[in-house]
């Protein structure tokens, strides 16, 4: 029985260590052939994807290092533009709702009396 368990152990291995060979191999692929390479059909595709994940993994791994030594992490500091117009426009829906909820208890208010 141990010898299965180590059998199958190896075998799990393995094929975990030949994806991320795959991976590794199409993460290289997608940042040679960059951003415009997408569209060179479905391997293409797969391969810039993989890239721009890779990208966005190192981004984690510093944000977590940076967090871990007390440190702001960088997705917290940087301010997206458009978000920043989107909340802004909430806000102003939020203030305009409210606005309309006061004027409607008022109404509703004097037509009870």
């Amino acid at each position: 029985m141990t010898d299965d368990v180590m059998r199958f152990f190896a075998a799990w291995m393995l094929t975990h260590e030949a994806a991320d060979e795959g991976l590794k191999a199409a993460v290289l692929r997608g940042e040679d052939s960059g951003p415009e390479g997408m569209g060179g059909g479905p391997d293409a595709f797969v391969d810039g994807l993989a890239a721009m994940v890779a990208e966005e993994k190192e981004k984690l791994k510093r944000d977590l290092e940076a967090r871990a030594r007390g440190e702001e992490a960088e997705i917290e500091r940087q301010s997206d533009p458009a978000l920043d117009e989107v909340r802004f426009e909430v806000a102003e829906l939020r203030g305009r709702l409210d606005n309309i909820e006061s004027l409607l208890e008022t109404l509703l208010r004097k037509t009870a009396e």
